[in-house]
């Protein structure tokens, strides 16, 4: 693909610089007489143009489909204002007079017609936008990954297991956000940075999602979060995290929110009151003669008067659960048995 693009930009310059060629060599049999050097300065001239054409490109990579259908318009509506403006200059005698009022005229309003189109064209609520706000815009199956949900890792297994499917988009700006963990001094964060581009690697390769890199970037932002919301809102897509405060700036601006945290507490098994389990105490807890032990999911378990039987398997009942945003605590008493053992 890439050589694809070389080959069709190369044409590009060549079809230029010849054009430039062609045009020069026909001013020099008219206008330029006797100058041998015009048909080169026409070929550099094809050359700078393609070339410019070519950075033009690069800018245009860079501006939403939204963006430059609404300056597009607004630049047609200017022009044609100007236009009708320039009819009350028609009696100007003047060719030179009237023609530089109609092009300062088209400077003012096309300006003014490309700011306007460019900033209002989300005023217009008109259905089925999406070929307008772009590619993702018309899928609501598109989700933005965050940097937490990347190097947390999970997403990559719930892809895998296919209960996650659709467009996974992933920011250029998280991107360099991972780029510059993975470079951070601290061993820690550089390892957690180089585990989130593995994930990504990984992502890519699955075949159930489509991966896609959007380099849209919001130069008046400089919170990652607030741009990822900003992101959000022109896409129209949701947003997987496992950040809280993201979670409920997002909702607030009414983009729906995948938190995998929030799945994983909802697929742990239900225990109920009174039910048995059988769990190894691994530490104490914090109050005196409470025990510490874990289900399999990692949801903590406190055990009354178990301090004694670290290391130890015990039959413990459950007697109250609780909910919290970091997840389930369940509070245990020893069964009938391991008391009497205990004493």
């Amino acid at each position: 693909m890439k050589w694809g693009w070389l080959v069709f930009k190369l044409a590009l310059v060549v079809i230029c610089a010849f054009g430039g060629y062609l045009i020069a060599d026909q001013l020099m049999l008219t206008t330029f007489a006797g100058h041998p050097w015009v048909p080169w300065a026409g070929v550099l001239s094809g050359i700078f143009f393609a070339l410019g054409a070519l950075s033009v490109e690069k800018l245009i990579k860079k501006i939403p489909l939204k963006v430059l259908a609404g300056g597009t318009i607004g630049l047609v509506l200017g022009l044609f204002m100007a236009k009708l403006i320039g009819f009350a200059f028609a009696s100007v005698q003047n060719t030179t007079i009237s023609v530089v009022i109609y092009v300062i005229l088209s400077c003012i309003f096309g300006y003014i017609g490309i700011v306007l189109g460019t900033f209002k064209i989300d005023e217009f609520r008109i259905p089925n936008w999406s070929w307008v706000r772009g590619a993702h815009r018309g899928n609501p199956l598109t989700k933005i990954l965050d940097t937490s949900v990347i190097i947390d890792g999970r997403i990559a297994d719930i892809v895998e297991t296919g209960f996650l499917g659709g467009v996974l988009v992933i920011p250029e700006f998280v991107l360099q956000e991972l780029q510059h963990i993975a470079d951070s001094p601290d061993p820690t964060r550089r390892v957690r940075g180089r585990r989130g581009l593995d994930i990504i690697k990984r992502l890519q390769q699955e075949k159930t999602v489509e991966v896609k890199i959007d380099r849209q970037d919001f130069e008046n932002i400089n919170d990652v979060d607030a741009k990822l919301v900003a992101l959000g809102l022109r896409l129209n897509a949701k947003i997987v995290t496992n950040d809280y405060n993201l979670s409920k700036v997002a909702e607030v601006q009414g983009i729906r929110v995948l938190n995998i945290n929030q799945l994983a507490n909802a697929l742990k098994p239900v225990v109920l009151p009174g039910e048995v389990l059988r769990l190894q105490i691994l530490k104490e807890g914090k109050e005196q003669g409470q025990g510490i032990a874990y289900l399999e999911d990692g949801t903590m378990v406190v055990v009354e008067n178990a301090s004694r039987h670290l290391g130890k398997e015990v039959e413990v009942s459950v007697t109250s659960i609780l909910q919290t945003t970091a997840g389930r605590l369940i509070f245990t008493t020893l069964k009938d048995s391991d008391i009497a053992r205990q004493h």
